[in-house]
């Protein structure tokens, strides 16, 4: 509030706080409220423009303008609604069983609806081997997985040829990979040469034996994890291996009342492979997946935000802190990801937000720090929120 004189009634005054300059109404104008104080005009910043940010007054005594009609909401397109309306079905079954984790759970059906594969950093017993068999239940695809181990070889994924005594001949014997969501358990307890066996599987969809192509069935997702690097046992993923993954997801301890819901829902000692037969519905299936996987990819993506896209991984293989940046293959990512996510959010266009929401999950793991960076202790988020803070952000 703004105190005057009685004696500036009619007269044009200017706010201390803001310079908004008004004109103080006349004594009989006042009735009915304290003559003594006037409100002053808003500042700048409180006059909302027709896109969302502030913008001044367009009066130039100072006097308040209205601000131009926001736009009618556009409703989404048929095939966004569709996506959203999956999407929000297959989260309503999964919490039925699942309980937190929101960035595990949206992460991976990110990825999914992307064509990606996803990888999991996280202690054991945190529940992914139940939240796969959940979505697998949910998703009405088959569910596969592999444990690693060090003794572990590339034939015991893929498959082998197995010599018939019968008709003495050799038939391929299709291996764990065979199927449609694909759970590698502690993937990185296995050398080199057993994940090199995944690289074709998660690039080309196929698996090649004695000069022998074999198809996977689409779609395919691959959710594999690694216990953290300091565990006994345990191997550094390749770069090339760790660039086949379109997201790394680091899965923390849950919170303390999600994990009281967890020590609750186990009290009843019920049969969880029952429970999830009864309770959980099959709200999809392997067509519908891939249907709703292409209209994702129809989701507009403005220029302007692939510019963006373009600027954030370059920034990377200039930063001081890292060794080595992402690649070519970590934009794509970020476009697919961001269109996946704004269909998940109801619209048929992508916003920077969508691209910043997932910029970590899709760079974490396509950086490399320097020697320096290690040994000061640096963590690779850190580095990366500081880099993006850098890059200027779009208006669309």
């Amino acid at each position: 509030m703004l105190s005057v004189t009685e004696g500036s009634a009619g007269a044009s005054v200017k706010c201390p706080q803001c310079n908004g300059v008004m004109r103080v109404p006349l004594r009989d104008q006042l009735a009915g409220r304290s003559p003594a104080a006037v409100s002053p005009p808003p500042p700048p910043s409180a006059v909302p423009s027709a896109s969302g940010l502030s913008s001044p007054p367009a009066g130039g005594d100072g006097t308040e303008v209205a601000a131009p009609p926001r736009a009618a909401a556009v409703a989404p397109s048929p095939s966004v609604a569709r996506t959203k309306d999956l999407y929000d079905r297959i989260i309503q079954q999964v919490r039925q069983i699942y309980v937190g984790q929101d960035e595990l759970v949206e992460g991976t059906l990110v990825a999914l609806f992307s064509g990606g594969h996803v990888l999991i950093e996280s202690v054991p017993g945190l529940g992914k081997t139940l939240f796969v068999r959940t979505l697998g239940q949910v998703l009405g695809c088959k569910f596969g997985r592999i444990q690693f181990t060090a003794d572990l070889m590339p034939s015991d994924l893929t498959g082998a040829p197995i010599y018939n005594m019968k008709t003495q001949e050799f038939e391929f014997r299709a291996g764990p990979v065979f199927t449609q969501l694909l759970l590698a358990d502690e993937i990185n307890r296995s050398p080199a040469k057993t994940h090199a066996a995944l690289l074709e599987i998660m690039q080309e969809y196929r698996v090649t034996v004695d000069r022998v192509r074999h198809k996977i069935e689409r779609p395919f997702l691959v959710m594999a994890t690694q216990n953290p690097i300091e565990s006994e046992g345990t191997y550094n993923l390749p770069e090339a291996q760790l660039d086949r993954f379109m997201f790394k997801i680091v899965a923390e301890y849950p919170s303390e009342r999600e994990e009281a819901d967890v020590l609750k829902m186990h009290r009843a000692q019920i049969d969880l492979e029952r429970h999830l037969e009864s309770n959980v519905k099959t709200v999809t299936g392997p067509q519908e997946i891939l249907e709703v996987t292409r209209l994702c990819g129809e989701v507009h993506i403005d220029d302007r935000l692939l510019d963006y896209i373009n600027s954030l991984v370059r920034q990377t293989r200039g930063w001081t802190a890292f060794h080595m940046g992402a690649s070519p293959r970590a934009g794509i990512a970020l476009m697919q990801g961001a269109r996946t996510l704004a269909a998940f959010r109801g619209r048929d266009y992508a916003v920077p937000d969508d691209v910043v929401e997932i910029a970590l999950p899709a760079l974490r793991h396509r950086v490399m720090l320097t020697a320096e960076s290690e040994v000061e202790g640096h963590h690779v988020d850190d580095l990366l929120r500081e880099m993006m803070r850098t890059v200027e952000v779009p208006r669309l």
